[in-house]
């Protein structure tokens, strides 16, 4: 089951951390429009209040939140109900797929990628943004909000599990960014995006599914 409690009862107090945070968010945006390949078709899944959708010109959202969805669908996305596991669109239909910080919050995150992976067309783009558990300071980032109500019952990756992951759907050409390299509560300013992974808190990595590739065999 979607673990979407937390957020039906908290949804604005989600999206007021943006607001709190701006250097964080600049920072984590700047990271994946980085990798954020030049389409016009694009899904971000678990799109929450469309606060990466909306500045990287994704139209479409899937969130299985009703609160956030509302929130998203006020700021122009095209947002459905749906989990990650079960993605309410035909075969091939995207250019490319956005998740940040949605991994850590499904249920089956190896059935989320495939069906990335069923949803892109031959040649897409799957893009990932998550706090990298391994890093030293997403290890002291996580450990002072693993008590958040929002990531209390979150499970979260290293680079090397995301990486496996995705190689396991089927997705190659992996690059990575990096970003948050100090303490985010203490940030006055966006921090640089560096390639690779290892020494930021935030990273994205880029996958895309071979040109010519059939759909996910395990479907």
């Amino acid at each position: 089951m979607p673990r979407t409690a937390v957020f039906e009862q908290h949804a604005e107090r989600y999206d007021a951390w943006f607001e709190r945070y701006p250097a964080v968010y600049a920072s984590e945006l700047a990271a994946v429009r980085a990798l954020w390949p030049p389409v016009r078709e694009a899904l971000e899944v678990g799109v929450g209040t469309g606060r990466f959708a909306v500045p990287l010109g994704i139209r479409y959202g899937v969130e299985p939140s009703s609160a956030m969805r509302r929130l998203a669908a006020a700021r122009g996305v095209q947002v459905m109900d749906g989990v990650a596991e079960a993605l309410p669109f035909p075969d091939r239909r995207f250019e490319a797929v956005l998740m940040v910080t949605t991994l850590c919050f499904v249920d089956d995150p190896r059935q989320a990628l495939r069906e990335a992976e069923r949803v892109l067309r031959p040649g897409g783009f799957l893009v990932i943004g998550f706090m990298d558990r391994d890093s030293p300071p997403g290890r002291r980032y996580l450990e002072r909000h693993r008590e958040s109500p929002f990531y209390r019952e979150a499970r979260f990756f290293s680079a090397l599990e995301v990486a496996v992951l995705m190689q396991e759907a089927g997705f190659g050409e992996l690059v990575w960014r990096q970003t948050l390299f100090s303490d985010p509560d203490t940030m006055t300013r966006p921090e640089p995006v560096r390639e690779g992974y290892g020494s930021g808190a935030f990273v994205v990595v880029r996958g895309q599914r071979p040109p010519g590739s059939r759909i996910f065999a395990g479907r």
